[in-house]
């Protein structure tokens, strides 16, 4: 199944609150089943994240409770210390 990405055409311009979440279990081969456009930490850690380019990049220090303004494609295990993920869409 091919990962959603209703907000495509839309960058820049998805400043209002998001509607719909799902929780993450990272994975290094599997892509989200949307693309999101915020994360929720719940446990501190490292996330690492790939955009809808392919694109990886760790974000290092996140703290409990933080949301993270991007638009993730997918969140790799390897690399991830971050836990009680949750998509926002």
């Amino acid at each position: 199944m091919a990962t959603k990405d209703f907000y495509g055409n839309a960058r820049g311009v998805t400043t209002s609150p998001g509607d719909e979440w799902f929780e993450i279990t990272p994975s290094d081969a599997s892509d989200l089943p949307q693309v999101v456009r915020a994360l929720y930490i719940g446990g501190s850690g490292d996330i690492k994240v790939a955009d809808v380019s392919g694109n990886a990049a760790t974000f290092v220090g996140l703290t409990a409770g933080s949301i993270l303004p991007i638009r993730a494609y997918r969140v790799m295990s390897t690399g991830t210390t971050a836990t009680n993920l949750i998509g926002i869409v």
